[in-house]
């Protein structure tokens, strides 16, 4: 008797043999084509802070504060995982920053018109008239021109790269984060993955 070599046999539940296909035998896996990318927008990753921000030449708000929501989704090929990112390492780097943001007063450093005086204790922030002095500790300052939440996501969406291009390399080609400031006004920035792509902020 020949014996073939599709598959070997067992027996299923009522006793019947069924054959099970060798790995030789099974179809090649497609390629998979298209554009990826992983979305994360979770409970946890929300920062309450204060800020204030200047509008209209010189027009400065009055000091007050958000519940801000944060999003972010990068784009690119699948890894030999068939991942886009890892879950855990993409919401880790965001939680980090979320913890770096979250009750503090956010102040902008690179505005023509607000001068800060960054001390080992206290900061001193002046805009015109007004004169602000906050405990050191309790601030966070930001390599931004305005601490407008499309601009917070511009520098969320630098730092996640910075942290994460080491690891992940050239494979992604887009990093996009957006901030929620009040129930659904949003400031996004969407970035290249390359970081010797120049992404400054416009003047």
């Amino acid at each position: 008797m020949s014996k073939s070599n599709s598959g070997s046999k067992a027996q299923n539940a009522g006793g019947q043999s069924i054959g099970i296909p060798l790995a030789s035998s099974l179809p090649e896996r497609p390629a998979v084509h298209g554009s990826f990318k992983v979305q994360l927008q979770k409970e946890q990753l929300v920062f309450s802070s204060a800020h204030f921000i200047t509008f209209a030449g010189d027009i400065c708000e009055c000091l007050h504060g958000h519940n801000y929501g944060l999003r972010a989704e990068v784009e690119g090929t699948l890894d030999e995982n068939r991942y886009v990112i890892d879950f855990i390492a993409f919401r880790e780097s965001l939680a980090e920053l979320v913890k770096q943001l979250d009750h503090h007063m956010l102040i902008a450093l690179h505005h023509p018109l607000i001068l800060v005086d960054a001390q080992e204790n206290e900061v001193t922030v002046r805009f015109r008239e007004k004169r602000w002095v906050f405990p050191r500790e309790d601030c966070m300052l930001l390599p931004i021109t305005n601490t407008t939440a499309e601009e917070i996501a511009w520098w969320i969406a630098t730092e996640v790269r910075k942290k994460l291009y080491p690891k992940i390399g050239d494979r992604l080609t887009a990093i996009e984060v957006g901030v929620d400031e009040n129930n659904g006004q949003w400031g996004c920035c969407r970035l290249p993955w390359d970081p010797s792509v120049p992404t400054t902020l416009n003047p």
